[in-house]
């Protein structure tokens, strides 16, 4: 199980949230199509999608199995996990506390270039209103 994350955790969370609406919203506003990548899961999704301005709002939610995940991590050059934070402490905030909204594709046995054709393939099923 995880470790709550501290007060001033959640505050540089909420403050790279923050940041990353307002970033896309001025590139939104500016006439470019803004793409923000992160991880944002549970009770975090609907504020942050809230929290964008811009009219027309996608989500895609990229959502291998977990075994796959683990097996990508254990390839990688760098971690993107720690010892509090594993693949397996996380995956019930993605697949039981994250509400289903916008696009969610399991991209276990998807290259990037077949996840990329699925998504432009599917764009409508993205958006949320």
């Amino acid at each position: 199980m995880t470790e709550p994350a501290t007060v001033e955790a959640t505050a540089q969370l909420q403050l790279r949230y923050e940041l990353s609406a307002r970033t896309a919203d001025a590139y939104a506003a500016a006439g470019f199509v803004a793409v923000v990548q992160d991880v944002i899961l549970a009770e975090d999704v609907k504020p942050y999608m809230a929290s964008l301005l811009t009219t027309q709002k996608y989500l895609l939610v990229l959502a291998p199995r977990t075994d796959v995940v683990q097996e990508r991590e254990r390839l990688r050059n760098k971690t993107g996990y720690g010892e509090n934070w594993t693949v397996d402490s996380l995956a019930p905030y993605l697949w039981r506390d994250t509400p289903r909204i916008g696009l969610w594709l399991d991209t276990s046995e998807q290259t990037p270039d077949d996840t990329m054709a699925e998504l432009l393939a599917r764009l409508p099923d993205a958006r949320i209103d």
